[in-house]
């Protein structure tokens, strides 16, 4: 009761706030050009002492098609940032030594370090094969980093050699002789992801994890896979050594001895992922997160617990239907905090090691959780979809921290507060409805800015990839609901079947059946809210990319719901053709798990649920978006998609990034996107003179 009533209150302050602004005034329009204005705070890093916040802040800059990102300081308590970084070269990483004396970071391709104050910077290393993410080791003496090599190359200077060969050799085919070859934006080649550790003070690096194996595994904005033991002796660390990557999540976790020599695995029983290795501050325990289930990438993130003493591993919370993410040990070893999608949050969380019995300390959408040594000051982001990221705090012993209330968070950093003000950006409501078999679904509706209920909107309805995603109550910057609020548009965002945050079995009903439940759910979902009378249920839209992309497709095929009809569909990074996507992606344990095997050995689900094989019922106008470095789903499945639409003679248009893979990422591209997304939508949904 507790949760909904703060959600309550908050929600009611926020209205409240937004109908002030409109009695000043009328405020600024939020467009796709003041959302990429923003600037992006991101990864606080707490000194030891408790007393400095580093972070890095990201500018997008639109005429030169890239972003800048520097690094800035603020005190805990509170105050102006400094920052420390200038320069065109991207500044990110800032990683405070043990000592508090020094910040590592990385820019340039190599781990510099300075004082806390920007001053005296010291490049630490001169590999070329560049190095990347960070860790310092306890006694402040060494740091590891990650570093992409020929695995057959015993120092740098035949990494080097073999590199500037290649790049004047004018001939430069891709060769291979695995699976694998490519992934998501990059063809691999022969290199290999290795660990490496190089003095604090500078010099040759050692390579950690030798082999033919990547260590640590490729993950997408996941937790650091290596970590130091606490007497800075041993490196902990996963890495996948299955032959036939292209078909294994696994991924176990080694030990090795800093100076180097023979990784000792430690989880070889799993054949599911095991990640995110970290010590216990007293060094009996590493913690690392696990999947159970090979070849499920979307399995629950167990939390576990390795005995280093006792060589025995346990669950610490066998009976938390959730995923653990990002994960740090309390100062006395006894607990964890953690962070944990719940229905459209990811709250702040204490986990007992002794009992398993978990607290929820912060509630909001939070992620890079920091505790100081005392655990009495916890360090965060959080963003709603409402306002983007900034740093918060939170006091764990009663202390009221800033402006806030005990327990409660307070914002460290204001850094986009102003800008945001001119914009009376309405809160994401929560709504549920009944989907298919009688289960309840949750999703979120955006209304426009000054939304006058006697007015009917036109409605986008969005649809989230995955399919094992959500949509949160959190800022993004590829699907912002605020983007088609400003433009005149209700945003209406489903969390259907396999959806994240509402329990591992709503998120596993998804495999096997992609056009089955989830889209009875959105279905569902979709004429409660045009049945709202202030929904023109005349001039609907659906968008979505990845698994969203393939939805809308599927809906191109199935465009007859007697209570919705859309007028026109965007697919961006839609998956159109299971059998022949099986055939040029990467990550080929995503399709055997999805749909029960390979298209020979188990053909029936690829063709039940494929897209492509209900183009004579396309009619709806479609907008097809691709990225050509798109090798999660690539680029064909667009261009059948188009052709298919072409054929049929519906109006279609294909528009592809060749410098983009599955996300438009570059700030003048996602202009361009957004842009024309919007002006598509606007020429099918909107009347002239509306």
């Amino acid at each position: 009761m507790k949760s909904l009533f703060t959600r309550a209150c908050a929600l009611a302050l926020t209205l409240a706030a937004a109908a002030s602004a409109q009695a000043q005034g009328p405020a600024a329009r939020f467009t796709v050009q003041e959302m990429l204005k923003i600037q992006r705070v991101a990864d606080p890093q707490l000194s030891p002492d408790g007393r400095w916040v580093a972070y890095q802040v990201t500018v997008p800059d639109v005429p030169a098609n890239r972003n800048r990102t520097q690094l800035f300081v603020v005190s805990a308590a509170g105050g102006e940032p400094k920052q420390l970084t200038t320069g065109n070269s991207p500044v990110t990483s800032p990683r405070w030594s043990p000592d508090g004396g020094r910040i590592a970071f990385t820019t340039g391709g190599q781990v510099w370090t300075m004082k806390p104050d920007g001053s005296d910077r010291k490049q630490l290393t001169n590999i070329s094969t560049g190095a990347s993410d960070p860790v310092w080791s306890p006694d402040g003496r060494l740091l590891a980093f990650a570093s992409e090599v020929y695995p057959d190359c015993a120092d740098d200077a035949c990494n080097r050699r073999r590199d500037e060969e290649a790049e004047k050799n004018p001939v430069k085919p891709h060769v291979t002789a695995r699976l694998f070859a490519r992934h998501w934006t990059d063809w691999k080649g022969p290199k290999r992801s290795h660990v490496f550790v190089v003095s604090a003070e500078g010099g040759a690096a050692r390579d950690l994890t030798p082999g033919d194996w990547d260590a640590p595994p490729f993950s997408v904005g996941d937790p650091t896979d290596y970590a130091f033991s606490p007497d800075s002796k041993e490196l902990a660390f996963a890495r996948n050594t299955d032959q036939l990557e292209a078909t294994s999540t696994n991924g176990d976790i080694f030990v090795v001895a800093v100076t180097g020599g023979e990784a000792r695995r430690l989880t070889g029983d799993n054949k599911g992922a095991d990640r995110s290795p970290r010590y216990s501050p007293d060094g009996r325990y590493i913690a690392y997160r696990s999947q159970a289930t090979p070849m499920f990438e979307s399995d629950r993130w167990r939390l576990m617990l390795y005995d280093r003493q006792a060589n025995r591993t346990r669950e610490v919370l066998p009976k938390y239907d959730a995923y653990v993410d990002d994960f740090t040990f309390a100062p006395d070893g006894k607990s964890v905090y953690f962070v944990s999608g719940e229905r459209g949050e990811q709250p702040v969380f204490n986990a007992s090691l002794a009992d398993g019995s978990v607290r929820k300390l912060v509630g909001g959408y939070n992620g890079d959780v920091q505790v100081s040594k005392d655990s009495r000051l916890l360090v965060f982001t959080r963003s709603t979809a409402g306002a983007p990221a900034e740093i918060y705090t939170a006091r764990m012993d009663g202390v009221v921290p800033l402006n806030g209330s005990a327990n409660q968070a307070a914002p460290l950093t204001h850094t986009n507060d102003a800008f945001m003000k001119q914009f009376a950006l309405r809160p994401a409501e929560e709504l549920t409805w009944t989907g298919a078999a009688g289960t309840k679904v949750s999703g979120w509706l955006v209304r426009p800015p000054y939304f006058d209920a006697k007015r009917r909107y036109p409605l986008v309805v969005l649809i989230h990839g995955g399919p094992q995603g959500a949509w949160n109550n959190s800022w993004g910057y590829r699907w912002n609901p605020q983007v088609y609020a400003g433009a005149g548009y209700v945003a209406f965002l489903p969390n259907p079947r396999g959806s994240t945050g509402y329990g591992q079995q709503f998120t596993n009903e998804i495999s096997g059946d992609w056009g089955g439940k989830a889209y009875t759910d959105i279905m569902n979902g979709v004429a409660q809210v045009v049945a709202m009378p202030f929904v023109d249920k005349q001039n609907v839209a659906a968008a979505g990319a990845s698994y969203g992309g393939y939805m809308v497709e599927w809906i191109l095929g199935h465009n007859d719901d007697p209570r919705v009809k859309f007028k026109t569909l965007v697919a961006h990074a839609g998956v159109f053709n299971l059998e022949s996507m099986y055939g040029a992606t990467e990550e080929l344990w995503f399709p055997e798990w999805e749909f029960k095997g390979t298209p020979w050995d188990a053909p029936e689900l690829y063709a039940k649920w494929s897209p492509h094989r209900f183009a004579k019922n396309f009619k709806t106008p479609t907008l097809v978006t691709h990225g050509e470095l798109d090798f999660r789903v690539p680029l064909d499945q667009g261009l059948q998609l188009f052709t298919y639409l072409q054929r049929q003679g519906v109006e279609s248009k294909l528009v592809v990034f060749p410098d983009e893979g599955h996300w438009i990422l570059k700030p003048g591209n996602s202009l361009f996107w957004h842009t024309t997304v919007l002006d598509w939508l606007d020429s099918h949904l909107k009347q002239k003179g509306s």
